[in-house]
């Protein structure tokens, strides 16, 4: 046989025993447990929240990229010195002293008359005249000249005839003549064939010479 309770909602107790106050005790303490989870887990989250908030936030350091890294190569170059040649040697000039030709003219003057037949006036004397004179003096400067001087012929061919000066001639010693073109060698004609003095014979001057009195003035007592 089926029994069935039924079970009104709406009824309050009538009696409050022991059982209901256990009953009542649990529920408080479970009531104040849930209150004291709750609390812990506020309580939690509060420090957490104020932990991340004085937390600084260190951003990652972002290392420098490294430096290129310059290699200084040492180029050779290689430069050609260009040595210069020697200096021409300066060209010395002798500084001649007028003793020797003041010397050579007296000596002239003195054997010759050289300088009074140079300074006298021939247009008042004929040709006869003149050659008489010119006669002594080209007698009295021959002896001045042998006396004095060694002479010899710079070019030892016959004059008229054809030579042939090689390429570096001594300029000096051979002058040319007429129409010059072109480098040696040259081939032409011996018009002179030039002079040179090989030995010097001059008389020494004594102490004081007086070198510019050619000739002393004469006077007749």
């Amino acid at each position: 046989m089926n029994m069935q309770y039924a079970i009104d909602l709406s009824l309050r107790p009538t009696t409050f025993d022991l059982w209901h106050v256990c009953l009542a005790g649990t529920a408080a303490v479970l009531a104040l447990i849930l209150i004291f989870v709750l609390l812990s887990m506020l309580i939690a989250m509060s420090r957490c929240r104020k932990k991340h908030a004085g937390t600084v936030t260190v951003a990652p350091v972002v290392a420098p990229a490294p430096e290129p890294i310059v290699k200084i190569v040492e180029k050779i170059v290689e430069v050609e010195k260009i040595v210069p040649g020697p200096a021409p040697e300066p060209v010395i000039l002798k500084e001649s002293t007028p003793d020797a030709a003041l010397q050579l003219l007296g000596l002239l003057q003195q054997q010759a008359r050289f300088i009074d037949f140079i300074k006298e006036d021939l247009s008042a004397f004929n040709d006869a005249d003149i050659g008489v004179a010119a006669r002594v003096v080209h007698e009295g400067c021959n002896k001045v000249i042998n006396e004095h001087f060694t002479l010899a012929t710079v070019r030892s061919e016959q004059e008229g005839g054809k030579v042939t000066l090689p390429k570096g001639f001594d300029a000096a010693s051979v002058r040319l003549t007429g129409k010059v073109t072109g480098e040696a060698p040259f081939t032409g004609t011996l018009v002179h064939k030039g002079w040179q003095v090989t030995q010097i014979r001059l008389p020494k001057l004594t102490q004081g010479y007086n070198a510019n009195i050619i000739a002393p003035a004469e006077v007749e007592l």
